[in-house]
């Protein structure tokens, strides 16, 4: 019988990990405060029409910017975290799910164990668990 296992993915911190995920998360907060401008324009653009609440589209359309200035604060505060990063250190990049074989006579404790696999510049550099 095969069950379902969480799996994490842990990355040794190196120069070109550090600038690939400085990168991504500058990259994504560049990409909200685009979106945060393109709602502003929508907005504008909609308000202009006859027949629509202004008072309720304007709460819908500061809602969606709020929500997106709150997930640049959190990616300007990555940038920071990321920024204090030494090289060499890991971190939990994300957690996948793997199939683990379970039989009679397995080890249930050790099936339960947490399991990591642990990468360095895209490369697995070893399996903890």
């Amino acid at each position: 019988m095969q069950i379902i296992k969480k799996v994490l993915i842990k990355q040794i911190v190196t120069e070109k990990s550090k600038e690939n995920l400085h990168k991504k998360f500058y990259d994504h907060k560049m990409r909200l405060e685009q979106e945060c401008q393109q709602l502003l324009f929508e907005q504008r653009k909609l308000l202009n029409r006859s027949g629509v609440s202004k008072q309720e589209l304007s709460q819908r359309f500061q809602q969606e910017i709020k929500n997106r200035k709150e997930k640049i604060k959190l990616a300007e505060f990555k940038i920071e975290q990321l920024d204090m990063l030494e090289i060499g250190s890991e971190i939990t990049e994300k957690e996948v799910e793997a199939l683990v074989e379970v039989t009679e006579g397995s080890h249930w404790e050790e099936i339960l164990e947490e399991t990591a696999i642990v990468i360095k510049d895209d490369i697995v550099v070893r399996i903890d668990g």
